[in-house]
């Protein structure tokens, strides 16, 4: 028997005894999406089916074995986070392109948005990045891998270092021939120890390991999420009026910014052109605008007088935030214009939004404004 033909077989022969409601929450649990597993449930039907129905037992296996080749045939890209913001996009984006299989990595196989997944056909598997075992099944038989991070889960540098070289150390080990990096600079290094923005210095460091290693990554730098403008740098009413402000501490500097749900597009278009982008840091950015700008979009969608507060990084510090500081340095790091390309970005993703089209489309996040 064909070997395709036999592995799909075998999952259908398998479970032949289960009535269909097991059957698909069985192969839910496999990782396998509910239109896949419905497919297995009418090829399970027509393989049971006499020899007299010959005619149909011929049809069910030439159905399996185009499902078995389509299975195996793509190349497999790992995506880590797949259930957050920035995973979630690039997962789907793959998914849509049709050029490479997805397997979706999460701590929690049983959440809803793993469930999603499963219902676009993408395979979802259990991911810890703390624990090694599971980062090498994860990547084990993959051309590619999305890694992502989030110090923000733990606040720790020193974790999400850990976490980013063990992901190195298993790509390494198992030959992984090209993996995308959610990086940043390493703010702390390139100003001479003058400024700490501990979640882009952690992502900078695994940048530097991975390089260091030898292992075929591209790092992708993103701008500020256009989603922060939803929530923690929302628009305030100033004490003093009838007009908002947004304390964003950037001067007059532009701030390069991009949604996150854009960030998927760009990534699968590296993953389609390692020649050109294996061993380089690509900075994302929609576009660049001063505070002032962003608040004029924002005045002109949402019908508010909303104004840059002029705020200072000092000033910034002393509001009391829990990551004030750090918030801060970031923005000083900003005011210095780090690498990020809108014209590359643009041609990596052409359906990339600008700051007034991301705004006009999520016009009932600001219902309090």
């Amino acid at each position: 028997m064909n070997p395709g033909l036999e592995n799909c077989y075998v999952i259908v022969s398998k479970l032949s005894g289960d009535n269909n409601e097991n059957f698909i929450r069985e192969g839910q649990n496999k990782g396998c999406g509910t239109r896949m597993w419905f497919i297995i449930l009418t090829l399970k039907e027509k393989l049971h089916f006499s020899c007299c129905h010959c005619s149909e037992r011929s049809s069910a296996t030439s159905l399996a074995l185009s499902l078995s080749s389509n299975m195996t045939s793509k190349k497999i890209i790992a995506v880590f986070g797949a259930t957050g913001a920035q995973g979630g996009s690039v997962a789907r984006a793959i998914l849509e392109s049709k050029k490479f299989a997805v397997r979706a990595l999460t701590r929690d196989v049983t959440k809803p948005k793993a469930q999603a997944l499963r219902d676009l056909g993408i395979e979802v598997i259990k991911g810890d990045l703390d624990d090694e075992a599971s980062v090498e099944a994860a990547l084990k038989g993959t051309y590619g891998a999305f890694l992502v991070t989030n110090f923000w889960e733990h606040f720790s540098k020193e974790k999400e270092v850990c976490q980013g070289k063990l992901v190195a150390d298993a790509a390494k080990r198992l030959g992984v021939k090209h993996v995308v990096f959610s990086g940043l600079e390493n703010v702390k290094r390139l100003s001479g120890g003058k400024l700490e923005v501990p979640h882009f210095d952690a992502k900078g460091e695994v940048e530097e390991y991975f390089w260091s290693i030898g292992v075929p990554m591209t790092s992708v730098r993103v701008a500020a999420y256009f989603e922060n403008f939803l929530t923690t740098w929302k628009p305030v009413k100033a004490s003093d009026g009838d007009y908002y402000t947004l304390a964003i501490p950037m001067g007059d500097v532009p701030m390069d910014g991009i949604s996150v749900a854009d960030v998927g597009a760009v990534v699968c278009s590296i993953f389609n052109s390692p020649e050109e982008f294996v061993g380089k840091a690509v900075g994302l950015s929609a576009e660049a605008l001063t505070i002032q700008q962003y608040a004029d979009v924002l005045s002109k969608v949402l019908g508010k007088d909303i104004r840059d507060a002029k705020m200072t990084p000092e000033a910034y510090e002393k509001l009391g935030i829990p990551v004030g500081k750090e918030i801060a340095n970031m923005c000083r790091f900003y005011q210095t214009r780090p690498d990020r390309d809108v014209k590359l970005t643009h041609r990596l993703n052409p359906k990339v939004k600008s700051f007034s089209q991301f705004i006009s489309e999520n016009k009932g996040a600001f219902k309090g404004v």
